[in-house]
């Protein structure tokens, strides 16, 4: 299989899971260091969000359509 092919199928897999689901939202924690005197430091954990909208798994979804008629082709 050509490695075109590969990624615009990957495309087309991520691009429906998002448009299933009506977009994503990846959360991931942050450790960040307040203060650090000696051997004592204290830290603060944030949790940040990164919303995934449906629109871009329609624009994946196109995109994994065009690699896969591309890949195709040649």
């Amino acid at each position: 299989m050509k490695p075109i092919m590969l990624v615009g199928i990957v495309l087309i897999v991520i691009g429906v899971a998002l448009l299933a689901y009506h977009g994503i939202n990846i959360t991931y924690t942050s450790h960040e260091k307040v203060f650090q005197i000696g051997p004592l430091e204290a830290t603060k954990k944030t949790e940040k969000t990164i919303p995934l909208p449906p629109i871009l798994g329609g624009v994946a979804l196109a995109g994994g359509i065009v690699l896969v008629i591309v890949g195709a082709k040649k």
